[in-house]
């Protein structure tokens, strides 16, 4: 497992030892506390992209395996930013020296989230211009993608609240429906598990998001 160093930017200097948890393109864990990258939207975990050729490939779990490489044996800062809707906090993270958000644009493994920051705009174009990751062919937002999953998985969902409440052997975790998982999983009221009408809820109640690596 991997070893990192924590530090926030209102500490000196980096805290005790604790182990890093990559959970999508954008977002990771250090030490138990989650970070959603500023700038940046990347593919879900379960999301495909379109190539040059046309056809489909994986872009979710690239962005995924990227932030991974990216991190893997570094020592990982996070400076602390602002707390979005879903209690995550949000921050401007490095891997050593490489801005992380900055990097994972640069290779066109994510969207530079222009609605809240234009800071990776002039990144993004350039990555464009190359038609790396992506930018190979005309390909879905995540914000887009996110709001189709949720709006077929809704119509089915009790009272509209889509995200189902798993409890397993690695504990309470929650599956939205853009997670590659969500159509595997079944809820079984009587052993606990429930449904989520927001991720907020469901962290407010205990359960966490799927960890990919």
């Amino acid at each position: 497992m991997i070893r990192v160093l924590i530090a926030l930017a209102c500490l000196s200097a980096p805290v005790a030892a604790d182990t890093l948890r990559i959970v999508d393109g954008d977002t990771l864990d250090l030490g138990g506390i989650r970070y959603r990258i500023n700038g940046i939207d990347a593919p879900e975990a379960g999301q495909k992209c379109k190539a040059g050729s046309g056809k489909d490939w994986a872009c979710g779990t690239a962005a995924t395996e990227r932030l991974f490489a990216l991190t893997r044996g570094k020592t990982v800062t996070c400076q602390e930013l602002a707390t979005d809707g879903y209690g995550r906090i949000v921050a401007r993270c490095y891997a050593g020296s490489t801005d992380l958000a900055r990097e994972m644009v640069a290779q066109g493994m994510a969207w530079a989230f222009l609605k809240f920051s234009d800071e990776y705009e002039a990144v993004q174009d350039r990555a464009k211009a190359r038609r790396l990751g992506i930018w190979q062919a005309e390909s879905q937002t995540p914000w887009d993608y996110r709001a189709a999953r949720w709006e077929v998985a809704a119509q089915k969902a009790p009272d509209g609240c889509a995200i189902k409440g798993n409890i397993s052997a690695k504990g309470k975790i929650y599956h939205a429906p853009w997670s590659p998982w969500y159509n595997r999983t079944k809820i079984s009221l009587s052993k606990g598990e429930r449904w989520f009408c927001d991720e907020a809820e469901a962290v407010a109640a205990g359960w966490r998001a799927p960890y990919w690596k």
